[in-house]
């Protein structure tokens, strides 16, 4: 009995607005895995929370640095199409593979994988342009971010003989 793992405990529907606010401050303090825990205790309760979406897919994107995984991007992607905006989604997969792309020049990976990445997360951002509401410029900020990654960083597309990720 004693080696069991506890249960989860339901957050209340009373408690979603202050545990959201919890969870955007423990982003804010680079804790991203506790901000996580919280967006699930969120999403339990409300599984259709667009902000919880949100803050999930961040908060997930923010751990890339370290290592992403296909498991955690196949999570962070399968969240951000749970959004009810075809603009989100597309703005927020973009997110996803620039941040990936991000990872791996931060672990030192082959340039290529980054360089595929930046394109993928230009696409995502060119389609949410097309999305995007009147004076809402944030995909072309994030798609001409990626455009001087890509030219800051020399990035090219792999070649054919191109080692596959380790992770």
């Amino acid at each position: 009995m004693a080696d069991e793992v506890p249960k989860l405990k339901k957050l209340t529907a009373e408690g979603v607005t202050a545990a959201l606010d919890k969870a955007d401050h423990y982003r804010l303090l680079n804790e991203p895995e506790a901000a996580e825990s919280i967006y699930l205790d969120v999403l339990a309760v409300e599984e259709r929370n667009t902000r919880a979406l949100r803050g999930i897919v961040l908060a997930i994107t923010d751990q890339f640095n370290a290592s992403s995984g296909a498991q955690r991007l196949a999570r962070a992607k399968n969240y951000a199409r749970k959004l009810p905006s075809p603009y989100e989604q597309a703005y927020l997969l973009g997110l996803i593979c620039e941040r990936e792309a991000k990872g791996y020049l931060m672990r030192g990976m082959s340039s290529g994988f980054a360089y595929e990445g930046f394109r993928a997360a230009m696409e995502h951002y060119e389609e949410a342009e097309k999305l995007r509401t009147v004076g809402d410029d944030d995909p072309i900020l994030r798609f001409n971010s990626c455009v001087r990654l890509i030219e800051q960083h020399h990035l090219r597309p792999r070649t054919r003989d191109s080692e596959l990720p380790l992770e």
